[in-house]
């Protein structure tokens, strides 16, 4: 089944997926692949446009059909923290299912780095497909729950690590998906900050900052002016699973 977006396809890093091909409707048939699809809503973003704000009443799920979405979270203290970057062929917004009293906010605001092309539903359209073809909200069901269980394996996996490789293993995969790649390793133009990495790894920032200090000191990331260096990305490292 040829994706209705693609007639629209264009920009360098357009995502061959499918919003009906997403974990989330795993094992659907294509009569309801093409039934999602044809439902599916298509919006375009400006660099710094807002997809949603943290706050806001959770009203859609999307696919990014192109360009990069930054998620950031707003503390009490005023500051704002980066969480993590969506890229195409990513899906976000999965915030929509997890309150049937309508009542769901998103916890996060969600920023275009780049010019932004999605595919997705809003929850009044959802809710019509699934009512129309039950099968797709009972398939929707297991795979949330298989994916629940996959996500709990591997947070109980990142405990058992050193905080020096739960940091190592997060910069590598961000530099993997958004680095620019160079001889020995990957220069990382995005801004990450010593508290962005206590939050994405679960640890304070203080200790983080010690981390930093003893993976530049074993020679695993270094500085490039502003940005980070993640150093050792060889084509091995490469390879092998994010943590």
């Amino acid at each position: 089944m040829n994706c209705p977006c693609d007639k629209n396809a264009g920009q360098a890093d357009w995502s061959p997926i499918c919003v009906g091909h997403l974990w989330l409707f795993q094992d659907l048939e294509p009569t309801e692949i093409m039934a999602l699809a044809e439902k599916a809503h298509r919006a375009q973003y400006q660099p710094g446009q807002s997809v949603f704000m943290q706050g806001d009443r959770a009203r859609s799920l999307f696919l990014i059909k192109s360009g990069r979405i930054r998620l950031t979270r707003a503390l009490d203290s005023g500051a704002e923290i980066t969480l993590d970057i969506r890229k195409a062929g990513d899906f976000l917004g999965e915030y929509l299912l997890n309150d049937l009293n309508h009542d769901y906010y998103y916890p996060v605001s969600a920023w275009c780095l780049d010019q932004v092309t999605t595919c997705g539903f809003s929850r009044p359209v959802f809710e019509e497909l699934v009512l129309a073809r039950p099968a797709i909200g009972l398939k929707v069901i297991k795979n949330m729950a298989g994916r629940i269980a996959s996500l709990t394996d591997r947070l109980e996996a990142m405990a058992q690590l050193h905080l020096e490789e739960k940091i190592y293993g997060v910069l590598l995969s961000v530099a993997r998906e958004h680095g620019r790649k160079q001889e020995g390793g990957y220069i990382l133009e995005i801004p990450l900050t010593h508290e962005d990495l206590g939050f994405l790894v679960g640890a304070h920032r203080v200790s983080v900052t010690r981390t930093m200090k003893r993976l530049k000191e074993s020679g695993r990331v270094d500085r490039s002016g502003k940005w980070l260096v993640i150093l050792g990305a060889d084509e091995t490292n490469l390879n092998e699973p994010s943590h």
